[in-house]
């Protein structure tokens, strides 16, 4: 049976901490993993490098995915996400700080379920959360039957 997990992909430490403390404030209390980079967002997905061995049949409800990353760049990930049989159902929703219009169509292009500008007011982010929460993690179904 699958664990309703989420994967955050987050660099900055700050956003990082801020986006943990928004979900569980708001009772979202499913694991959440972070990949702290894009290639490491890759490799748990994949079950590789440091992740090899993992159950790749276990994948996240929902990944909360930054763009601006070291390594492999959100919209690599995005990419290869989307190209791969084990990865491309799995709803991705873009939460990074750009407010680039090309960032917002290239995401939509590449398969993003959705493209959230991280708010700085954290009242603002509270609710951003609780509404991520609430749909991605409660109501959202997604194929577990993956080809």
């Amino acid at each position: 049976m699958n664990r309703k997990t989420l994967l955050l992909v987050e660099d900055n430490p700050d956003d990082e901490a801020l986006t943990l403390r928004a979900l569980r404030k708001n009772n979202i209390a499913n694991e959440i993993i972070v990949a702290r980079d894009g290639q490491e967002a890759l490799d748990y997905l994949f079950a590789t490098g440091a992740f090899d061995g993992r159950d790749i049949n276990e994948q996240p409800q929902v990944i909360l995915l930054d763009l601006k990353l070291p390594k492999v760049d959100g919209l690599q990930v995005l990419e290869r996400l989307r190209a791969e049989p084990e990865t491309r159902h799995i709803p991705v929703v873009v939460l990074t700080s750009s407010n680039e219009e090309r960032d917002i169509i290239r995401s939509y292009d590449l398969g993003a379920n959705s493209y959230v500008r991280k708010p700085v007011d954290f009242e603002q982010f509270l609710q951003a959360a609780r509404q991520l929460g609430l749909y991605w993690m409660v109501l959202n179904e997604v194929p577990y039957g993956r080809e």
